[in-house]
């Protein structure tokens, strides 16, 4: 190494992870510049200024130890509560949701950041618990308090995917640190069992109305089935190669919304066809494949816990945004991770990578000192 061309800070990044990144990042600012009809405005140029700037946060964070992240983690909490709060009594309305805050130059979504955080709170308590403590009372009540006080604040902008995302994230943790498998399975039994009466008495008409349309989104094509439809047949029309970079007419004539943000992959797969689709989830594949061998590799309990969790955080975000697309799960608002325009969103992928990254080199530290 000490002969090496390449200065050893260089040298030692993890690039293999770090072209992946990139790759998914500029096939993202690619379709953003032909979804804008060949134009670098308004959202391709941001785009890759956020990402690079992000991108080297994410790397500089990767030189923390990772120890620190759980000495950060309660502050952060604390931090973000109050953020949330502060949303309920002066947020701006983005999407339906009070969801956001005007810092001036940026507008934040305080709910975004409370994703990775949630994640280093329950692994650090987590880990602090005694092994004999896990299967009982107190290893339940906190972490779920914890998670159900920033939900329900979410719920209350409303915000449905991202307190979906919260949960999701919580639900992992709590699984990986080994409470029992009969919790989960009887609270799956348990929300299944409530689904009738909260569509029934708690719902409003537009949330009953886009439940139904999920279900049959043929019902109501130019209205309420509107996001689906369109999101269909811009898929379908791709074909295996797709129209060709530029060619495409659904997100150019503007027939599919929301093109640059929760529905940019029916936008891309029309002009790259499936082979294009498959590429971008083969990248986001050997990211996630990454993430995990992470996660098994660090033999700390902190570490490991918050490496899968983190991991299972953006692979949420990939899921829940392509199901959503293919009309196989509810719209609720899911933009692509590090694919679609949004900084808040990319942030908190970003802020996920660098964990990992710190993690991953706290790993290989470890290895040259066997």
């Amino acid at each position: 190494m000490g002969n090496s061309l390449v200065p050893a800070p260089i040298a030692v990044l993890p690039w293999k992870v770090l072209f992946i990144i990139m790759a998914i990042g500029l096939f993202g600012g690619m379709t953003l510049y032909s979804a804008a009809g060949g134009s670098l405005g308004p959202w391709a140029l941001n785009h890759f200024i956020r990402f690079t700037g992000l991108l080297g946060m994410a790397v500089a964070l990767s030189y923390f130890r990772p120890r620190q992240f759980r000495d950060w983690a309660y502050p952060a909490y604390g931090a973000v509560m109050i953020l949330l709060l502060v949303v309920e009594a002066i947020g701006v309305v983005g999407g339906g949701a009070q969801s956001w805050l005007n810092l001036g130059l940026i507008q934040l979504q305080p709910s975004e950041l409370m994703k990775p955080i949630i994640v280093l709170v329950l692994a650090g308590f987590y880990a602090g618990l005694p092994t004999g403590e896990i299967r009982k009372w107190s290893a339940i009540w906190p972490p779920a308090v914890l998670t159900l006080i920033p939900t329900v604040l979410i719920l209350m902008q409303p915000d449905l995917g991202t307190a979906l995302l919260l949960i999701f994230s919580a639900l992992t943790v709590m699984f990986l640190a080994g409470l029992p498998l009969r919790l989960f399975v009887g609270g799956g039994l348990a929300v299944a069992a409530m689904i009738p009466i909260v569509y029934a008495f708690f719902m409003m008409p537009h949330q009953q109305k886009r439940v139904l349309i999920f279900l049959n989104p043929e019902e109501d094509p130019l209205g309420a089935g509107y996001h689906i439809t369109q999101s269909k047949i811009a898929i379908g029309s791709g074909g295996l190669f797709g129209k060709g970079y530029l060619n495409g007419t659904q997100s150019h004539l503007h027939y599919l919304p929301e093109q640059h943000t929760d529905f940019i992959f029916p936008a891309m797969v029309e002009e790259w066809g499936l082979m294009g689709g498959l590429f971008l989830i083969l990248c986001f594949v050997l990211l996630f494949r990454w993430g995990m061998a992470v996660a098994l590799e660090t033999k700390d309990r902190f570490e490991r816990l918050t490496a899968a969790g983190l991991t299972m955080t953006i692979f949420f975000y990939f899921a829940v945004n392509l199901l959503m697309v293919m009309g196989l799960a509810p719209v609720v608002g899911i933009p692509l991770p590090l694919f679609s325009y949004g900084g808040s969103a990319m942030l908190t992928v970003m802020l996920c990578l660098g964990i990992l990254m710190s993690i991953d080199r706290n790993n290989r530290r470890e290895r040259r000192r066997l």
